[in-house]
């Protein structure tokens, strides 16, 4: 571990690693957090019965399933002080500014990547909460983040110790 980036005070915060099903967020976020030495929060397990629900059933959540879930991940976010790391889909610009109203200075590492490598990913973990089917729907209501402040876009693609690295340097230059 870089203790350099562990210790930095340049890197006490929160980061949000984004993107659609299947774009790699739990495996990245699991990373940082070890990296960083900060709490990992899983998104996923926050949401509501309800919502599980639905999307096990293959109906995709809407603004309003989401909004209690936005509202418990700031909370977690803030009870963090020391630094977290929050896996989160975050598809939309609107979910994002609800995160930053909760966390000021919060940044996102939007892992990006083409839609048939999602369906890919999310088709080969059987038993997970959210089916192959719903990644269509997330790539339709995904607002890209690109040329928003404190965000950093990456290729979901690339082996995971880069990202780390990437991610790594972008905090302690910001």
């Amino acid at each position: 571990m870089d203790s350099a980036i562990k210790n930095s005070s340049q890197t006490t915060g929160a980061l949000v690693v984004m993107g659609v099903a299947g774009c790699g967020k739990s495996s990245l976020g699991a990373a940082c957090a070890e990296r960083l030495g900060w709490r990992l929060i899983e998104g996923d397990d926050y949401h509501s019965a309800e919502a599980v629900a639905k999307m096990r059933s293959g109906t995709p959540l809407t603004d309003a399933d989401r909004a209690g879930w936005l509202d418990r991940l700031g909370a977690l976010l803030q009870a963090e002080p020391g630094g977290a790391v929050l896996t989160c889909s975050a598809l939309r610009k609107t979910y994002r500014e609800r995160l930053r109203a909760a966390v000021p200075g919060l940044r996102f590492a939007f892992l990006d990547l083409p839609q048939a490598v999602a369906e890919a990913r999310v088709a080969a973990r059987p038993g997970h909460l959210f089916p192959a089917s719903l990644v269509a729907s997330q790539f339709a209501t995904l607002e890209r983040p690109s040329g928003e402040d404190g965000v950093l876009d990456l290729d979901a693609t690339q082996p995971i110790t880069q990202l780390v690295d990437d991610i790594a340097a972008w905090l302690q230059a910001r």
